[in-house]
């Protein structure tokens, strides 16, 4: 405590630039001419809210010649699914609340419009009580 006088001002902790304030290109900038690092990362899919993304190589996609799109669920595995729904006397919005999932994925599914997903899949097979595939 000797060292502490009642003329000085001991600062303990200085609070450093808000979020807005690093990003700013003047603060870059500064950060630069300082020597410092300074890392920049570019936001991907930031606005969207996926669930599923699709597991296919895109790279692999666009070197494939001959067949240029994603396999889709096939339009029986469609049918089977809408006939178990209503054995079930199921709406397509019941199917997908008991699933967690949107009613337009179920609606893709019995359209033969969705890109098959495993886990989708194995959900509503346990519900319905029948084999999709």
């Amino acid at each position: 405590m000797a060292e502490s006088d009642w003329d000085t001002v001991t600062v303990l902790r200085k609070k450093g630039p808000t979020a807005a304030q690093a990003k700013s290109k003047q603060a870059i900038t500064a950060a630069q001419r300082r020597g410092e690092d300074v890392e920049t990362t570019k936001k991907w899919s930031a606005g969207q809210n996926k669930q599923h993304l699709v597991t296919k190589n895109t790279a692999k996609l666009d070197r494939e010649t001959e067949e240029l799109h994603h396999e889709r669920v096939p339009l029986e595995v469609g049918k089977v699914i809408q006939q178990g729904r209503q054995e079930k006397g199921m709406t397509q919005k019941d199917l997908a609340t008991k699933i967690n999932e949107k009613p337009q994925v179920i609606a893709d599914y019995e359209s033969g419009k969705a890109i098959p997903n495993n886990q989708v899949m194995g959900k509503i097979e346990r519900v319905i009580g029948k084999k999709g595939s």
